[in-house]
């Protein structure tokens, strides 16, 4: 590579709240996607269509519905926009320019995202991270109050759009129907198709895979991702910029912000989730219209867990905990990404095929365990290296020199 008279934060300078904040997420995260690595790609949005919905499995999708379904997908995105700011600053008091580094950074991430959803798993979200990246680079210099009601519209273009969907399905075709309602309660031959592939070889689950992935990053994209993650790295520039995620306010600001957040955002989710119980979960309801109600209450409590990360950041409990919860922040990418090794080893064919064999009460048990192996590895190698593997290689592209890993312990 050639050499760079650009380089980035060097990890004694690095904002220790973003990086619990951070960490935090990436470990929450898991809760939600383990259904997508586990079971059929239907049953991610509509539990009754594949296993055992009573019981203890019952209360584990519940409980992931209302703590984790959206939320720390939504504090990523927050951070994300967030980083932009904290890399162009770093920029200007060097005396430098960041457009290069940040469309050179984005590349990269992009890069990674399609091999990422091609060759392991479709539900990657760093495509779209690097796409509405490039885009909300442009929104840099916008004040605080800019940003803020911009990131709201754009916030409810996709709620509009799944109201008008809502609203139009009685006059959609007959066909259309059909095959939308294939999609959102496939029947007994489309499943044991499914579940043959993902038990498969890697090169079999490629048929199933490959589509997805296609439709996630373009219908889905256009439809809801661009909108959303788009409007809350919006948000989370202008969170920055009022030194919101530095644990720079007051205690008592934090606490409204958690108040408010849970009280409104668990309402809603809670309320939502009744609803779709009771509509039994049928598409003309719960597939556009059934979801808005965590659409939007998924924002509120993810506000609420800023305020509460920040809480515990201003005090002085835990300090060990928090250290951890910062190596793995500071290690996000590589352990997003470990996730996805992780879990495609233990329920795709290629690994040991447990694909479709395993209960929503066990899978939040290997959720822990992937946890706690997530915080051992991170702050183990942190203690001998600045990077993650992974944050290491970005970081090394996309400054166009290789950084330097190796922590001197003299």
């Amino acid at each position: 590579m050639i050499t760079s008279k650009y380089s980035p934060i060097a990890p004694w300078q690095r904002i220790i709240s973003i990086d619990v904040l951070r960490g935090f997420a990436v470990l929450g995260i898991l809760i939600m996607n383990i259904q997508s690595f586990s079971m059929i790609f239907s049953a991610y949005d509509n539990p009754t269509v594949y296993g055992d919905l009573t019981g203890i499995n019952k209360w584990i999708w519940m409980l992931s519905h209302i703590i984790a379904d959206q939320k720390f997908m939504t504090i990523f995105s927050i951070l994300f926009g967030a980083g932009i700011i904290l890399m162009t600053d770093n920029m200007r008091k060097k005396g430098l320019t960041s457009t290069g580094l940040h469309y050179r950074r984005m590349m990269w991430l992009l890069i990674f995202g399609l091999l990422h959803a091609y060759l392991l798993w479709f539900g990657d979200i760093l495509v779209s991270y690097a796409l509405v990246g490039m885009i909300a680079y442009l929104f840099r210099k916008k004040t605080p109050k800019t940003l803020l009601i911009v990131g709201m519209s754009l916030i409810v273009v996709p709620f509009l759009l799944s109201t008008f969907f809502n609203w139009s399905m009685t006059y959609w075709p007959e066909e259309s129907i059909q095959h939308t309602l294939k999609q959102w309660n496939p029947d007994k031959e489309v499943i044991i198709n499914d579940l043959l592939i993902y038990r498969g070889s890697w090169t079999d689950q490629m048929e199933n895979r490959i589509p997805i992935a296609l439709t996630v990053q373009t219908f889905v994209f256009f439809m809801y991702s661009l909108w959303r993650v788009w409007g809350l790295m919006l948000i989370g520039m202008a969170l920055y910029k009022l030194k919101v995620l530095t644990a720079s306010r007051s205690s008592k600001f934090y606490l409204v912000f958690l108040i408010i957040g849970f009280l409104v955002g668990y309402f809603l989710i809670i309320t939502g989730m009744i609803k779709n119980f009771n509509a039994g979960w049928v598409m003309e309801y719960s597939m556009f219209g059934g979801k808005l109600f965590n659409y939007w209450g998924s924002i509120f409590v993810s506000f609420g867990y800023i305020g509460l990360v920040m809480l515990f950041c201003k005090s002085n409990l835990f300090s060990g905990f928090k250290k951890l919860l910062a190596a793995v922040g500071r290690m996000a990418f590589t352990n997003y990404i470990l996730q996805t090794l992780i879990c495609t080893t233990i329920f795709y064919g290629h690994g040991f095929g447990f694909y479709g064999s395993v209960e929503r009460g066990d899978q939040i048990l290997i959720v822990f365990c992937v946890w706690i192996f997530s915080v051992l590895f991170s702050y183990y190698w942190l203690k001998y290296f600045r990077y993650g593997p992974l944050e290491w290689l970005w970081r090394s592209l996309s400054y166009m020199k290789f950084q330097p890993i190796k922590l001197d312990r003299n």
